[in-house]
């Protein structure tokens, strides 16, 4: 994984979105671990924010499917 003060270029850019979008101001480890393909981790990225959007169901409704999921999976993510 490339930490964010290692990070230049298009992954440079890609950290400061995932931060300016984060609720907490961070780059989360999920993210940092598509680190090494930039351009796959902008489209997971832009894939996430549709994900998350409000519509049939609210972001927290969203973030609790996932929580679950993970939990059933054993993902510490």
């Amino acid at each position: 994984m490339v930490d964010e003060s290692d990070a230049d270029g298009p992954l440079a850019e890609v950290y400061a979105k995932a931060k300016a979008l984060s609720p907490i101001g961070v780059v989360a480890a999920i993210m940092k671990t598509m680190s090494l393909r930039p351009d796959f981790l902008a489209a997971i990225q832009a894939a996430s924010r549709m994900h998350f959007t409000d519509g049939a169901l609210t972001r927290a409704q969203h973030e609790m499917i996932a929580s679950y999921v993970s939990a059933l999976n054993r993902c510490r993510y």
